[in-house]
């Protein structure tokens, strides 16, 4: 318990040449309860993950490196959909935040409970909408389709750097082309940044090797980090999501189906809405964040296309 709260750790231990290293993260049980309006989606992206909830089967990738905010997305799209008139199932590793009105299982590899297994015992439970904790291997990505195509529901993520990656992602995990146009209604790639402190942030000018990276003209206002009490001094308070959201139509469905490239795949995709880089700069321009905290996250070649 932490300042009258209630904040749960997941601790990892390494043996080292030096001693032992231990990484703690820190889990906010808060945030199982955030809404999608809360976590900083552009309005197209938010238009998109809503409609792809709302229909009756079919799969929702979310995706991102560890640590990206993934889990907290998931569950802001089950609190959408937990008003008591569906049946909603979950498998996970470990379960992260306990929800009323959801049945939660968690993964144990040492007695046999591994997502695949847990993926297909419940689906004997009769379940509306699954949550799939990670697909990690065929078995789980080929019983996850099957899910989808016998009228589930099935929210889960995978390790990609981008929306598109996820599709060649289920591919290399030999999933056949013409199941996942079928069956893929929407992909969300997200990474989290600092948000800056509003009570002592600085405009500057953007110049030299930020404005280049960012594609932005040389005096461009953006804000820097400075510190006050308010921030504890750091410059920032909390982060935010930036998203780039992927919503397969017909055409994405054709190019799936033709064993389209990402390239081909990005050129219809992203066409009238931004990328993440293109995310991260929009924030940077808001004042949300930094343009060093965008340019981190930021693929060089989205920049030079932009």
């Amino acid at each position: 318990t932490l300042g009258g709260k209630l904040v749960d750790v997941r601790v990892s231990t390494l043996p080292s040449r030096a001693g032992e290293r231990v990484v703690m993260r820190i889990l906010d049980n808060e945030n199982a309860g955030i809404s999608l309006d809360l976590l900083g989606m552009s309005e197209d992206a938010l238009i998109i993950l809503r409609e792809a909830l709302a229909e009756p089967n079919g799969i929702i990738l979310v995706t991102g490196p560890t640590g990206s905010g993934k889990t907290t997305t998931l569950y802001a799209g089950l609190k959408r959909l937990n008003d008591g008139s569906r049946n909603i199932l979950t498998v996970e590793d470990p379960v992260e935040y306990a929800v009323e009105g959801i049945g939660q299982t968690q993964v144990n590899a040492k007695v046999g409970m591994t997502f695949a297994a847990g993926l297909r015992a419940i689906l004997r439970q009769d379940p509306d909408v699954v949550m799939v904790g990670e697909i990690r291997d065929r078995e789980t990505a080929d019983i996850a389709v099957q899910a989808a195509l016998t009228g589930h529901l099935v929210l889960t993520t995978v390790h990609t750097n981008d929306a598109l990656g996820a599709i060649t992602r289920m591919r290399d995990m030999k999933v056949e082309p013409f199941l996942l146009a079928s069956t893929l209604r929407a992909v969300i790639a997200q990474r989290l940044v600092r948000r800056l402190c509003p009570a002592c942030r600085e405009t500057v000018q953007a110049e030299g090797n930020a404005a280049s990276l960012l594609g932005f003209d040389k005096g461009t206002a953006v804000y820097k980090a400075v510190g006050c009490a308010e921030c504890n001094n750091t410059g920032f308070q909390g982060r935010i999501g930036v998203f780039e959201a992927v919503r397969v139509d017909d055409t994405i469905r054709r190019l799936i189906n033709d064993g389209g490239d990402e390239a081909i795949l990005a050129r219809h995709a992203f066409v009238n809405k931004p990328n993440l880089s293109a995310a991260a700069r929009k924030l940077v321009r808001s004042g949300e964040t930094t343009p060093e905290e965008a340019i981190r996250i930021s693929r060089r070649e989205d920049i030079v296309d932009a």
